[in-house]
């Protein structure tokens, strides 16, 4: 068991965490979430114990061990390889074996009788047992099995740790934590590096976990399958959901609507309280209620919203109107000297797909995302845009290459496109830089601030074709599922390398796999693809792949199985067209009861302002007032919106009624 009790860190007048008390028991698997800024990473630290607290602040049992994972990583000791920084993880174990060798050493050169003999064969004894009852023995096995899950190839385990990237470099860290099976493990975005397959295998691998586990992470899918517990930090305090996710998501909606009508009520107490105070301040008269009012005032314990901090709120621009078929990938093959990436890829991309591209990490994902985006050269093959085709690119680092020294202003006016200074204001304010931010320096902002900019940057310009690289990096859950919904409405095509399945899950209706320089197409979205993959089977997969289209010349399609693809095209059609309805036609919905209540109420308000007695109560006339022009702007707010997605259910309907 690890305890944190009354927890208390401030920065000048912010107060990070006020009087924190938690309890983590022995098969407790947390989810630690909280919008950027609330000091997850923090928190996380000092229960590691890489930060100071006071003493007794934190304590947990003394044979517990502790495993822990940061989102930053100084290197390893140089000269070590793979194998040999993995080993680190049985330090223990080798150092008793080298005991044992000694000793052993020792009695093949005494003689029974010497003394000492009878000593050391008992210390033989005691070490001998401490290996056997470690499984010591499996050593080599443990560290093949998850090096492997991981992602690293035989030929890696003789490597040199420094020669591998910084993301390699986690997972090698990640490897020691697992190996070394601690009583708590730590992670803090533990998914960054990872690919699907390693991440998959970490989320099985952590399942049969014995032991707690705190996690961050932004992968909501992760979160959902590992942990039953969530710890929400907000405004400085802890609050324990007994459940995943999904649970607290469902859960904290309700306890904020009992917050919000505590929160309303008492607001509404106290201005009644203060237009008393206003009211009769300068009469004598009422002097001593005037005082007992306040008093009242001053002894309430003010209630305070959770902060639910600014959401990004957008919608990419109409698609550019364009052919059907939106790409044509032919033959595509590239190669970095003697190390050829991937070959013979092809890839046909119609007007509104929407196409995840996975694989493992240096698989090629990226290389091939940049030559379609027209940024990399292929050593060999075609790239055929569709008629009209204007693609738009958001690079896995392209918040880290916009110039520093502009400001957030600056940068939006490099793009080239007639902007006024409202519009791109406006569009700046909807990814959070308002007021004087847009004139903070690139420098100064931070990675999520940064990918946002780069995001708001990319969707300036109209296009129909996107293509995204790891958009969701540094980006919080609540930012991710206001992209992702504005993917999902997005009428043009897209092209996304991501990793984080539950966003994925939400808008691709393919998935293009690249694996051991070959790419398939898979017709479906990522939770279908992971489980044709991981049964086995892949009836399903497009005939699109390598093997038929790798430069081979076609086949004549028979007529009779040219009418069933075309059956089964507008199968599928009509399935892509439900799919893209169901959310349109839920949200329709929610418009029409919020616009039907919102009409009723305005319609019991109009018949009580025409009430003359009313009028004669100025105070409630003022209050009911004021509740029709709330309740008048809504309406004028609501009825905009309920248009827009009344009109794209109409198009939509129309494109899969079309013959």
């Amino acid at each position: 068991m690890l305890q944190v009790n009354s927890l208390n860190l401030q920065y000048g007048d912010k107060h990070l965490f006020k009087d924190i008390s938690v309890r983590l028991n022995g098969q407790d698997r947390v989810g630690l979430v909280g919008v950027n800024g609330t000091g997850k990473s923090t928190l996380l630290k000092m229960m590691a114990g890489y930060q100071e607290t006071d003493f007794g602040v934190i304590s947990k049992s003394k044979k517990s061990t502790l495993g822990y994972l940061p989102q930053e990583f100084e290197g390893f000791t140089p000269g070590r390889t793979l194998r040999q920084e993995a080993e680190t993880a049985f330090a223990h174990l080798l150092k008793i074996q080298r005991e044992l060798d000694e000793v052993n050493n020792e009695l093949s050169a005494a003689a029974p009788n010497s003394p000492g003999f009878s000593d050391l064969l008992q210390q033989q004894g005691e070490l001998q047992m401490q290996l056997d009852s470690s499984d010591f023995f499996h050593i080599e096995g443990k560290i093949e099995k998850v090096l492997s899950g991981l992602g690293f190839s035989a030929s890696d385990m003789n490597r040199d740790c420094d020669d591998f990237s910084g993301g390699w470099q986690m997972r090698i860290m990640l490897a020691k934590i697992l190996l070394t099976h601690p009583s708590f493990v730590f992670l803090d975005e533990p998914t960054n590096h990872l690919d699907i397959e390693s991440l998959t295998w970490l989320e099985d691998f952590l399942k049969s976990y014995q032991g707690a586990m705190i996690i961050i992470s932004h992968d909501r899918a992760f979160l959902d399958n590992l942990t039953n517990v969530t710890w929400e930090l907000s405004l400085g305090h802890l609050t324990v959901y007994k459940g995943n996710y999904s649970y607290y998501i469902t859960e904290k909606a309700e306890r904020m609507a009992v917050q919000r009508a505590a929160y309303n009520n008492q607001q509404a107490k106290i201005q009644q309280t203060m237009r008393f105070v206003t009211r009769f301040r300068a009469k004598s008269t009422k002097a001593k209620q005037v005082q007992s009012r306040l008093k009242q005032i001053s002894r309430l314990d003010i209630l305070e919203l959770e902060d639910t901090e600014s959401r990004i709120s957008f919608r990419f621009p109409p698609a550019i109107s364009s052919g059907r078929m939106s790409i044509t990938v032919e033959n595509l093959a590239m190669n970095y000297a003697e190390n050829q990436v991937f070959k013979g890829l092809n890839l046909e991309l119609n007007r509104g797909d929407k196409v995840a591209v996975v694989g493992a990490n240096g698989a090629g994902k990226s290389t091939l995302v940049k030559i379609i985006a027209g940024h990399i050269t292929p050593t060999s093959g075609a790239i055929k845009p569709g008629h009209n085709c204007r693609i738009s690119y958001f690079g896995q680092h392209q918040a880290q290459e916009l110039a520093p020294d502009l400001t957030v202003m600056q940068t939006m006016e490099q793009v080239d496109v007639e902007q006024t200074v409202t519009s791109t204001r406006s569009l700046l304010g909807t990814f959070l830089f308002r007021g004087d931010e847009v004139d903070k320096k690139v420098m100064v902002l931070s990675g999520g601030e940064k990918s946002r900019l780069a995001l708001a940057r990319m969707i300036m310009s109209p296009a129909n074709l996107l293509i995204m690289d790891e958009p969701t990096n540094h980006l919080d859950m609540m930012s991710q599922d206001i992209l992702q919904e504005a993917m999902k409405q997005y009428d043009g095509s897209i092209i996304v390398v991501s990793h984080n399945r539950f966003f994925l899950d939400g808008f691709v209706n393919k998935v293009l796999e690249i694996k051991n320089g070959q790419a398939s197409i898979y017709e479906g979205n990522i939770s279908y693809y992971l489980e044709k993959t991981r049964s086995g089977t892949d009836k399903n997969k497009t005939d699109r792949t390598n093997k038929q289209t790798g430069g081979s010349q076609k086949t004549p399609i028979p007529k009779a199985m040219k009418s069933k693809e075309a059956r089964k095209a507008k199968a599928a059609a009509r399935a892509a067209a439900a799919h893209r309805l169901k959310p349109l036609k839920k949200k329709l919905a929610a418009f029409e009861l919020d616009i039907e209540d919102l009409e009723n109420k305005k319609d019991s308000l109009e018949q009580l302002l025409a009430d003359p007695e009313l009028y004669q109560n100025q105070e409630a006339f003022a209050d009911k007032s004021k509740e029709y022009q709330n309740i008048t702007k809504r309406l004028d707010r609501i009825y905009p919106q309920w248009e827009e997605v009344q009109e794209a259910i109409d198009l939509i309907e129309a494109e899969s009624a079309a013959p």
